[in-house]
């Protein structure tokens, strides 16, 4: 393994990852977590002395409290998935389309969250995450898979996986106003542990916000984000919402269009969440069938994958700062399909409007419904 791998992997067991929250909770409420990139975090933070410049907190009332450690497993059910049929430009070969049911596709999911700094101008996080997804496949009429198409192959073989560092600074500009900034480099693919992938497919997502803390019970803000979340690059204005209501039960922790939710408090110890998510990444396909490197050999692929997560989570205290998630969904199919780097570039779409270059596979997934745990310790 070459020092830039011995050195990724320290970082990731070192500096714990994820876009993930990590907020101030007040000691008589009981925390609970928030997912990635959710922008309303950072504990510890020390207050100045009154005769001090004052700075807003990162915080407010009611929030889901910051994950520190997160130990999960996802689960979705039974779908059809279509694979494509390469396009004549993709190889000098080409293989048909075709057809296999997914029984299930599931894997485990680990985040790590650490703050840095945390003072009362400033306030860094460090964070790593690992996800996996595993694919069991059987033929149309329940047989064993004997598939030619090599997509098929190396989802069952090889499954995907991202594993990623990210960072995370709330900047305090006085009472009320305050700058965000998250940043990530995830290595997605269908590589194995501990066979990663060079370093230089490393995909690279941020976004800056420009908020407002009018009082303790809301934030917002405007920004921009460079993201993956829907299979492949994209430049997006995101807003910002973290709002909860005078009697502490009703709120929202929203990050549009990554993910919304309306947030019902029980108590301190017990919350539950109804809404949606983003999730996707572009994976490169790395590791598939030898012959897939032989005859595109020089050209790159990379899968899409994007999907939309209508979702109800609830989550609690199991014990002091101990708390479980759990969610339940139908995960809906935004992105599935395979892009071809052009000179080892990808091509930039931005929603079709700046390039109408095609797929070189385009594929069909079903929408199944899904399921998801984690343990997670929080922040006191």
């Amino acid at each position: 393994m070459t020092h830039s791998k011995i050195l990724f992997l320290a970082l990731c067991l070192l500096g714990p990852m994820g876009w993930t929250q990590a907020q101030t909770v007040d000691s008589s409420r009981a925390p609970q977590a928030t997912e990635d990139e959710d922008f309303a975090m950072y504990d510890q933070v020390e207050f100045a002395d009154q005769s001090a410049r004052r700075y807003c907190s990162p915080k407010i009332e009611g929030l889901s409290p910051a994950k520190l450690i997160s130990i999960g497993y996802d689960y979705q059910g039974g779908y059809g998935l279509g694979a494509g049929a390469f396009s004549n430009k993709a190889s000098d070969y080409s293989w048909p389309q075709d057809s296999v049911n997914v029984l299930n596709s599931r894997g485990l999911r680990l985040g790590f969250n650490i703050p840095v700094v945390s003072r009362t101008n400033l306030v860094w996080q460090m964070g790593a995450n690992y996800w996996e997804q595993r694919y069991a496949i059987e033929g149309l009429n329940g047989e064993p898979v004997n598939s030619p198409h090599p997509l098929i192959q190396s989802l069952q073989q090889n499954g995907l996986r991202t594993l990623g560092v990210n960072t995370t600074l709330f900047k305090p500009l006085d009472d009320r106003r305050f700058l965000l900034f998250q940043g990530s480099a995830d290595l997605n693919g269908d590589f194995s542990l501990p066979g990663l992938m060079p370093l230089k497919y490393l995909k690279y997502s941020a976004a800056l916000i420009y908020g407002i803390r009018p009082n303790e019970k809301k934030q917002w803000g405007l920004g921009i984000a460079r993201t993956y979340r829907v299979g492949e690059l994209n430049y997006i204005p995101v807003f910002l919402f973290n709002w909860t209501d005078r009697s502490n039960k009703w709120g929202s922790e929203i990050l549009f269009p990554a993910r919304a939710h309306v947030r019902y408090t029980f108590n301190p110890r017990n919350m539950l969440f109804g809404g949606f998510e983003l999730e996707g990444q572009s994976y490169r396909l790395w590791d598939g069938p030898s012959y897939i490197s032989y005859n595109l050999r020089g050209e790159d692929l990379e899968i899409r994958r994007g999907e939309i997560r209508l979702r109800a989570m609830y989550e609690f205290s199991l014990r002091d700062f101990v708390w479980m998630s759990v969610q339940a969904g139908y995960r809906i199919n935004y992105r599935y399909e395979v892009d071809r780097l052009s000179g080892g570039q990808e091509i930039y779409r931005a929603f079709g409007l700046l390039s109408d270059a095609p797929y070189v596979m385009e594929n069909r997934l079903g929408n199944p419904l899904y399921f998801q745990v984690s343990v997670n310790l929080v922040s006191p």
